[in-house]
C-alpha cells in the first residue's frame, strides 16, 4: 500500500453499518428524550445566562437576537448534516467516525484530535464560570475560600488554583464513569430545571417589557479610543461569531450512538429537537432581556439576574442564579461525555493506545478516557483564567462542521442509494451554507486561537505518524 493510500484508507459505510449489530461495548439505555436532554444540556447554558446580555451591551444592542439567528443558521445547516450521518452511521465517535467513512483516516484523525481538545476546553471554560457563580453564592452566606483557592494565578493577588472549578470537573467525570443511565437521568433533571428557569424569565419578563429599550434596534456603529468598533451591522456579525459558542452542543449527543436504544431513529430526531428547542429559547430570552433592561446595562457577570434585580424582582433574580449554577452542570456533562467517547473511538480504531478502549467491566462506560479527561480539565480549569481558555474554543468544532457538511455532499455523489433514515434537505445548498458560514466564523476568531490550533494539529500529526498510522486497525487491511 502506497503512502498516500495509507492516509486515505477508510472504513466504508457498509462496513460500519455491518459492525453495529456486533458492537456490545456499551449498554443501550438512552431514549430519544434522554438524547435530546444531552443535546439541550450542551447548548443551553452560558449563552442564555451570560452571552446574550453581554453581547447586547458590547456589540449588537437589541439586535443580538439577529446574531443568534445568524449563528443558528450556520449551526442548523450543520445539524441537518449531522442528523443524516447519525441515522446512517450510528456509531460512537460522531464527526470523527463520519469523516473516517468518507474522507479517510488522516482527516478523520485530525477531526477527532481537534474535537478532543475543543470539548475538553469547553468543559474547563464552563467549570471556571460555574466556580464564579458558586463562590458568589458561598460568600453571600458567609463562606469564603482561602485566597489561594479562589482562582488561577493572574485572576487576583494571592490566587493560585481554582479549587471549585477543578472539583466540579472531577465530580462530573465520576458521574460519567458510573452507569450511563444514572448520569443521563441526572442530566435530564438538570436540563428540566434549566428550561424551567428560562420559562420563568419569559413568563415574568414579558410583563415588564418597555418597547423603548428596543430603539434603536441596531445601534449606530461607534469606534472606541482603543480603535475597536462596536454595534452597527458589523457588531451583529462580531456578536454572532461569539455566541456561536452557545449554539452548538447537539453534536455531543451523537457520540452516544452506541448507548442509544434505537439510534437510527432517535439520533436524527434528538439532534433536530435539541437545536430547535434551544434556538427558540435563545431568541425569546434575547428579546425579553433587551426589552426589560437597556442593552447598555447588561455588561455584567450575570446580566439576566441583574436585569430582574433592576426591576426590584429579587426573588426572580435569586431563582435564575440558582438555576444557572445548577444548569451549567449539564453542559459539563454533555461535553465530557462527548470527549470521552471520541477518545474511546480513536483508541478502538488503533489510532491511540488500545488500553483506553476497554469499557468498565461493571458499569459498561469508557472509564479510562473519562478519568484522564477529568484530570486534564481539572488542571486546566484550576490553573488558567476563563478568558484565556475561552479564546481557544470553537475552531475545532467549526472545522468538524465543514468536514461533515462536505462529507454529506460527497457521500450523496458516491453512494446515492444508501438507505438513510434522515436525509438532509436541499443538498448541496444546505451543506454549502453550513460550510460558508463556518468559514466566515473562522475568520472572526482571534490570532491566538489559530496559533494554538496549529500547534495542536502539529502535535496531532506527530502522534499520528509516530503511532497511529502503524497501529491502526486498518493497517493490515482489516
Amino acid at each position: 500500500m502506497s503512502f498516500i493510500a495509507r492516509l486515505l484508507r477508510h472504513k466504508s459505510v457498509e462496513q460500519l453499518q455491518a459492525e453495529i449489530g456486533s458492537r456490545h461495548d456499551f449498554r443501550r439505555v438512552l431514549g430519544v428524550w434522554q438524547l435530546t436532554a444531552i443535546g439541550i444540556g450542551g447548548i443551553i447554558g452560558v449563552g442564555v445566562f451570560v452571552l446574550a446580555g453581554q453581547q447586547a451591551a458590547l456589540n449588537a444592542g437589541p439586535a443580538v437576537a439577529l446574531s443568534f439567528i445568524i449563528a443558528g443558521i450556520a449551526s442548523a445547516a450543520a445539524a441537518l448534516c449531522y442528523a443524516e450521518f447519525a441515522g446512517l452511521i450510528p456509531v460512537t465517535g460522531s464527526a470523527y467516525t463520519y469523516s473516517y467513512a468518507t474522507l479517510g483516516e488522516l482527516i478523520a484523525w485530525l477531526i477527532g484530535w481537534d474535537l478532543l481538545l475543543e470539548y475538553a476546553l469547553i468543559v474547563a471554560v464552563v467549570a471556571i464560570g460555574w466556580s464564579g457563580y458558586v463562590q458568589a453564592f458561598l460568600s453571600s452566606i458567609g463562606i469564603v475560600l482561602p485566597t489561594w483557592a479562589q482562582g488561577a494565578i493572574g485572576t487576583g493577588e494571592g490566587r493560585v488554583f481554582n479549587v471549585i472549578a477543578a472539583a466540579i470537573t472531577f465530580a462530573v467525570a465520576a458521574l460519567l464513569i458510573f452507569r450511563t443511565e444514572w448520569g443521563a437521568r441526572f442530566n435530564t433533571f438538570v436540563v428540566a430545571v434549566k428550561v424551567a428557569a428560562v420559562l420563568l424569565v419569559l413568563g415574568v419578563g414579558v410583563f415588564y417589557i418597555n418597547p423603548a429599550n428596543w430603539h434603536p434596534f441596531i445601534p449606530e456603529r461607534v469606534v472606541g479610543a482603543d480603535g475597536i468598533g462596536h454595534f452597527g451591522y458589523q457588531g451583529i456579525a462580531t456578536a454572532a461569531a461569539v455566541v456561536f459558542f452557545a449554539v452548538f452542543g447537539y453534536d455531543t449527543l451523537t457520540t452516544a450512538a452506541e448507548e442509544s436504544k434505537n439510534p437510527q431513529r432517535d439520533l436524527p430526531r434528538a439532534v433536530l429537537l435539541s437545536l430547535g428547542i434551544s434556538m427558540a429559547m435563545y431568541l425569546a430570552v434575547s428579546m425579553v432581556l433587551t426589552g426589560i433592561a437597556h442593552y447598555s446595562t447588561l455588561h455584567t457577570d450575570a446580566p439576566v439576574a441583574d436585569a430582574f434585580k433592576g426591576l426590584g424582582l429579587h426573588w426572580v433574580a435569586a431563582t435564575i442564579s440558582a438555576a444557572a449554577v445548577f444548569g451549567l452542570v449539564s453542559v459539563l456533562f454533555a461535553f465530557m461525555l462527548g470527549a470521552a467517547r471520541i477518545w474511546y473511538a480513536l483508541s478502538r480504531d488503533g489510532l491511540l493506545p488500545g488500553w483506553f478502549a476497554k469499557p468498565h467491566p461493571v458499569y459498561g462506560t469508557p472509564h479510562r478516557p473519562t478519568l484522564a479527561l477529568g484530570v486534564f480539565t481539572a488542571v486546566v480549569a484550576g490553573l488558567f483564567p476563563l478568558d484565556e481558555v475561552a479564546k481557544l474554543v470553537n475552531i475545532g468544532v467549526l472545522s468538524a462542521f465543514i468536514v461533515i457538511c462536505g462529507s454529506v455532499i460527497l457521500l450523496r455523489v458516491r453512494k446515492p442509494h444508501l438507505q438513510r433514515s434522515f436525509r438532509t434537505p436541499w443538498v448541496p445548498f444546505i451543506p454549502l451554507l453550513g460550510i460558508l458560514f463556518s468559514i466566515w466564523l473562522l475568520t472572526e476568531l482571534a490570532a491566538i486561537t489559530w496559533l494554538v490550533f496549529l500547534v495542536w494539529v502539529s502535535l496531532g500529526l506527530i502522534v499520528y505518524f509516530g503511532y497511529g498510522m502503524r497501529h491502526s486497525k486498518l493497517a493490515d487491511g482489516g
